[in-house]
């Protein structure tokens, strides 16, 4: 693939110093093959199949306020806490997702990663005094996190239509399935005993406003009439792109792109 879109650069650059196919009066001898042809079904959709779109507008609303009156303000407080307890509240929550990381990686036959994974989480539940210190990634063992829709998706299942999840915000049918599937995951494990009771109800929040810390969107920020439409496409773009990535051995071997795909129906989901 690195190969071929070396090969498409290389023609789009002799195309732009002139070829005698498009630019006969100035050809060059050394000029290369004319570019290759787009299709329409090269080109993404700039549509997004929305059938709940009612639903996931008030949806939206309610989380922006929400954002606005409850989580902002929180972690905004949060964000005075000295670097290090946040750098290692955030490294305690992630050291936890390697769980969850560990059994979709074997789900998804990528057992490489998911061996890395077992290492990390052992390196630094360990070593790392529970997790508050990625000693893992200072010994290159980067966090590759994962969870059960790219799990789905690389089994060959569809986004499906877009979701705003309550408090969650951005989703798709089959990324609200697998939020659920791996919480399911860590509450079967249950490692520590932090995923029942009372206890799970206190890291979960603190988890929640860890995540928003880190996350420097703001709702409305951009004055756009148009937020709700521009964010339903890049984030439903992000996740097909994410999932030809997944996919991307069978497409080399032959199997329709997420593109293709899209434009096959009439209205599939994502478009």
């Amino acid at each position: 693939e690195n190969a071929a879109a070396a090969e498409s650069a290389a023609a789009f650059t002799a195309a732009a110093m002139g070829t005698a196919e498009n630019n006969p009066d100035n050809a060059s001898p050394s000029a290369g093959p004319a570019p290759p042809t787009v299709t329409p079904a090269d080109a993404p959709s700039m549509h997004t199949y929305d059938p709940w779109e009612r639903l996931n507008r008030f949806t939206y609303r309610f989380n922006a306020r929400f954002d606005e009156g409850v989580l902002l303000p929180v972690s905004n407080l949060y964000r005075r806490v000295p670097a290090p307890l946040r750098s290692g509240v955030h490294n305690f929550f992630e050291n936890l997702s390697e769980v969850d990381s560990v059994v979709n990686y074997t789900l998804q036959w990528r057992l490489k990663l998911g061996l890395r994974g077992i290492g990390r989480f052992v390196i630094n539940s360990t070593i790392g005094i529970g997790g508050l210190i990625d000693v893992a990634s200072k010994l290159k063992l980067p966090a590759a996190p994962t969870g059960l829709s790219t799990t789905l998706a690389k089994w060959g299942m569809h986004p499906g239509p877009y979701l705003v999840i309550p408090l969650l915000g951005p989703s798709t049918l089959r990324d609200g399935l697998g939020f659920i599937g791996d919480y399911g995951i860590l509450y079967g494990i249950d490692l520590g005993n932090l995923y029942r009771g009372n206890v799970s109800w206190g890291l979960g929040t603190v988890n929640a406003i860890d995540q928003r810390s880190n996350v420097s969107f703001r709702y409305y920020a951009t004055g756009s009439p148009f937020e709700y439409e521009n964010i339903r496409f890049l984030y439903v773009r992000k996740r097909l792109i994410e999932d030809q990535g997944v996919r991307g051995k069978e497409i080399s071997n032959g199997a329709k792109s997420t593109t293709q795909q899209e434009n096959d129906v009439a209205a599939p989901a994502g478009k």
